[in-house]
C-alpha cells in the first residue's frame, strides 16, 4: 500500500475515534460494561472480515494483542475517572514510545524532524487542551498514561508481527477484554437509546477505523501512526461544538492549528517511501 494511502486511511481512522468521547458521556453505564459490549458488537462486526483468525505465533504477535487490550480498556476506564483533558492529552503520549521502540525493534531512523514535532505536537496539545486541564483524579490520570504506552508499542509490535496479519491481533484483543470486563459490567440499564449507541460506537467507532488502521500501518513507520492519529482528539470537540453548541476558546484555537500544521508539515513530501511491514 502506498504511502500517501496509508496516511489517508489514518486521518479517517482518527475522525471516527474521536467519537468516542461523544459516545462514552451519553451512554450511562460504568466503563467496564460500555468496553466489554463495544468489543463484543466489534467482534461480530470483525468476524467476516477477519475469516479464520489465527491465534499469535510469536512474541510480537502477543504482545500486539495484549497492547491493543490494554488500549481499548484503559482509555474508557481514564475518561471516567479524569477529566476528559486529562485523559486524551496523557494517552498522546504516546509518539514518544512509538519514536524510540521503531528506532529499537523496526531500525526507523530517528529524524531532527520527528523530535521537532513531537515538541510542536505536545505545545499544540496543551494550548488545546489548556482551558481543561485539571488536577482530575489521580488513578484516572495514571491510566490515561498507560494508554499511552499501550497506544505506542501497539503499532510497533503489529509491525513486527512476522505473520503480518494485524487484524487477528485486533480480534483477539476485543475477545480478550469481553471476557475481562464481563465479571464487572455489573447491571447495565438497557434502554433503545443504550443499544442503539453500543451497536454504533461497537461497529463504526471500533470495528471500522480498526480495519482501517490494521491496513495502514503497512506503510507508515510507528511514529507516523501516532503521530497522525492525533487528529482524533482535535475532531472530538468539533462533534461537541456541533451537538451543544460549545465553542472553543482561542487558545483551543491556536492549539489546534499547531496540531495540525505539525502533522501537514511532518508528512510533506507524502510520497517518499517507508520501510514495509516486516
Amino acid at each position: 500500500m502506498s504511502h500517501r494511502r496509508s496516511v489517508l486511511l489514518l486521518v479517517v481512522t482518527s475522525i471516527l475515534w474521536s467519537f468516542g468521547g461523544l459516545f462514552v458521556k451519553s451512554i450511562g453505564w460504568n466503563s467496564y460494561a460500555i468496553t466489554c459490549f463495544r468489543s463484543l458488537v466489534a467482534l461480530i462486526v470483525l468476524l467476516p472480515f477477519v475469516g479464520r483468525p489465527r491465534l499469535p505465533r510469536s512474541w510480537y504477535g502477543v504482545l500486539a494483542m495484549l497492547c491493543y487490550t490494554g488500549l481499548i480498556c484503559t482509555c474508557i476506564m481514564a475518561t471516567k475517572r479524569t477529566t476528559a483533558a486529562n485523559a486524551i492529552l496523557l494517552q498522546y503520549t504516546a509518539p514518544i514510545y512509538s519514536l524510540l521502540a521503531g528506532h529499537l525493534l523496526l531500525r526507523e531512523r530517528i529524524r531532527r524532524r520527528d523530535i521537532v514535532s513531537i515538541g510542536a505536537l505536545f505545545l499544540g496539545m496543551a494550548l488545546f487542551l489548556s482551558d481543561g486541564l485539571a488536577g482530575g483524579a489521580m488513578s484516572g490520570n495514571l491510566i490515561a498514561l498507560l494508554s499511552g504506552v499501550f497506544y505506542g508499542l501497539m503499532g510497533v509490535f503489529m509491525r513486527k508481527d512476522p505473520s503480518g496479519r494485524p487484524l487477528d491481533n485486533v480480534f483477539w484483543g476485543n475477545l480478550l477484554a469481553v471476557l475481562i470486563m464481563l465479571p464487572l459490567i455489573g447491571k447495565p440499564v438497557w434502554t433503545p437509546t443504550n443499544l442503539t449507541l453500543i451497536v454504533l460506537m461497537g461497529a463504526f467507532q471500533l470495528a471500522l477505523p480498526y480495519l482501517l488502521y490494521s491496513k495502514a500501518i503497512h506503510g507508515v513507520t510507528a511514529l507516523e501512526i501516532t503521530l497522525i492519529t492525533v487528529l482524533e482528539p482535535i475532531m472530538n470537540p468539533v462533534w461537541v461544538f456541533l451537538s451543544t453548541g460549545e465553542r472553543p476558546g482561542p487558545l483551543a484555537l491556536m492549539g489546534g492549528v499547531v496540531v495540525l500544521g505539525t502533522v501537514v508539515l511532518h508528512e510533506l513530501p507524502l510520497g517518499r517511501r517507508t520501510k514495509p511491514l516486516s
